[in-house]
């Protein structure tokens, strides 16, 4: 039965998808190399690793919303499960490179995202860990399949720099923010009756409003 190691070598923004997507280029190697891989069904689960990395006082402040006031951040500042996604390999013997795909949301309402963008610069501290199927020939030809165990893993940190790059790509000088239908209608109205012609003046309108309450 092969034994496969996984090792992430890059990341890239793919430009031009549906909605915001990452490639990972993932290498799998396969001891004994001699051993013909017919194919790998690969499943992907990539959790953030927070507590391995440092955070700026601008960064702390950012995250907040995550993980409270920095004082409390050694009983709340954790790992996070950012996503799962997964990809086929095609037949090869030794060693072979996959582009895994890793769509990305712009949800402000996901922990992820909350957590991506409260980062200015740096690393971005990611496990991934594999499950899945291989199928493998024998020395005879004849076809076999085999689990590949949860402790099959690869650590990789990805630039902060290529996510708010992703995301300046797909959505230009702008920001998602989902609401419950309820608020929405209200907001709906709200614009309606002042004469707004975007949701832009509508929501600066109300934050207009409060900044004069507070001063």
């Amino acid at each position: 039965m092969p034994d496969l190691a996984f090792t992430v070598e890059s990341a890239e923004v793919v430009p031009f998808a549906t909605a915001p997507l990452l490639t990972f280029r993932l290498r799998v190697v396969s001891t004994p190399p001699q051993e013909d891989i017919a194919s790998i069904t690969l499943q992907c689960q990539i959790q953030i690793e927070a507590t391995r990395r440092r955070y700026t006082p601008v960064e702390q402040y950012g995250l907040k919303d995550l993980f409270g006031v920095p004082p409390r951040w050694g009983e709340t500042l954790r790992t996070l499960l950012w996503t799962h996604t997964t990809v086929i390999a095609p037949p090869f013997t030794g060693e072979c490179t996959l582009d895994l795909p890793v769509p990305c949301s712009y949800d402000f309402n996901v922990a992820a995202t909350k957590y991506f963008h409260g980062l200015e610069n740096g690393e971005i501290p990611l496990m991934l860990q594999f499950s899945g199927t291989v199928f493998y020939r024998e020395d005879n030809g004849a076809l076999q399949a085999a689990p590949i165990p949860w402790h099959k893993e690869a650590a990789f940190r990805l630039p902060v720099s290529l996510w708010r790059d992703m995301m300046s790509r797909y959505y230009p000088n702008g920001a998602w923010l989902c609401l419950h239908r309820d608020v929405f209608d209200r907001l709906s109205r709200y614009k309606s009756r002042r004469g707004l012609t975007s949701w832009e003046q509508a929501v600066a309108g109300l934050l207009d409003g409060l900044e004069e309450d507070i001063s």
